[in-house]
């Protein structure tokens, strides 16, 4: 491999990460209060959505006692 080579695969990386700081500037980051309260939603829709699926397992395996014995 020539100097030429590695030359030129380094000064790709370089340039993905010039790149890769460029566009992080540019992202909105959300405050601390927004955070929070995306936060606080994710929470409560994952603990409803585990209850609905507990309520939707318990009634099937009632359901399966039922029919089997």
């Amino acid at each position: 491999m020539t100097s030429q080579t590695i030359s030129k695969g380094k000064d790709k990386k370089v340039s993905f990460l010039k790149g890769v700081k460029t566009e992080m500037k540019k992202v909105s980051w959300p405050n601390k209060k927004t955070l929070l309260n995306h936060t606080m939603v994710v929470i409560v829709v994952c603990a409803l959505m585990a209850l609905f699926v507990g309520l939707l397992d318990t009634g099937f395996r009632t359901l399966i006692k039922l029919i089997v014995g």
